[in-house]
């Protein structure tokens, strides 16, 4: 196999440095319906289409609890339903503020190209978010070979619908010779559900969760831990591999590279063989004892 394609997670990975938009709306419409949330019960669910995010949080203990206190009864499919038509065009407006691409991913994804690599992309947001951010990038000197969303295929995250959808639009396969990347748990999920290798993104993403200028305010200790903090969820979710950003990804790219031509799978690494490409020699040269490969194939 050779390695054929990357799909890429888009708040926190390719846009918005720390996945900041979705936690302010989020936030703000929960404040508004008289049961505020705090960042950390927002971010434990993200990358979930929008709609089960809202649920998911709704089904939290101590929301529904306060939910309870505050409207007489435990929250309801129809209270769902509500906060989703509040966050809708909240979402698209604070879009406005957050969509710059991250630094250095234009260059990265380039560097993909470069490689023969299709560039997709996958996301929680609805179509017209995709959309927005769409356009947005492409003036940024970003734009994907596919971009979809939950309401393109029968589900969104963890369900590998979404990256099939774009394997199949950019004419790509198979899906182990794919990589897909993401800040969340839900990404290293949907990516090991479609059978691809998993990059997780640390330092940009939901994980740490800062913005580019509050990132650069942190003192180096606090930092260290919380990339530590970011690369043990994601492991725990089965990320093969963590970067802080996906510019940082060339390394891991080659090392997915050699694996394949060394008949090594996403089956057969396990998760968190490797924080980064250079923590872990490359795999040329060494014996191949591939038992997985051999059972999977023979």
């Amino acid at each position: 196999m050779k390695l054929a394609g990357v799909i890429i997670d888009w708040a926190g990975t390719l846009v918005d440095h720390g996945s900041c938009a979705p936690v302010e709306t989020l936030r703000n419409i929960f404040r508004d319906a008289g049961v505020p949330v705090e960042s950390t019960e927002v971010r434990l669910h993200m990358g979930l289409a929008k709609k089960i995010h809202i649920e998911a949080i709704l089904s939290l203990p101590r929301v529904c609890e306060e939910w309870s206190a505050r409207h007489g009864s435990p929250p309801s499919a129809a209270d769902a339903d509500r906060l989703y038509a509040d966050f809708i065009p909240r979402q698209l407006s604070s879009l406005r503020d957050y969509s710059t691409v991250i630094e250095g991913v234009p260059k990265a994804i380039e560097a993909m190209r470069k490689r023969g690599l299709a560039i997709g992309s996958t996301t929680g947001y609805t179509r017209p978010m995709l959309d927005y951010l769409l356009g947005r990038a492409r003036a940024q000197g970003l734009e994907p070979d596919a971009a979809l969303c939950p309401g393109d295929a029968p589900e969104g995250r963890p369900a590998p619908w979404m990256c099939y959808l774009a394997a199949m639009q950019m004419k790509v396969y198979p899906m182990a010779a794919m990589v897909k990347i993401g800040d969340t748990p839900a990404d290293i999920e949907e990516g090991l559900n479609a059978g691809m290798w998993t990059i997780g993104v640390t330092r940009t993403g939901n994980e740490v969760g800062l913005s580019a200028d509050e990132w650069q305010h942190c003192a180096e200790a606090e930092r260290t831990a919380m990339l530590a903090r970011a690369r043990r969820r994601l492991v725990a979710a089965g990320a093969h591999y963590t970067a802080e950003s996906v510019a940082d990804c060339e390394g891991i790219l080659e090392e997915i590279r050699k694996r394949l031509d060394w008949g090594e799978g996403p089956w057969s690494v396990p998760a968190g063989n490797a924080s980064s490409a250079s923590s872990r020699p490359s795999p040329a040269g060494e014996p191949f004892e591939g038992t997985d490969w051999l059972r999977l194939s023979g």
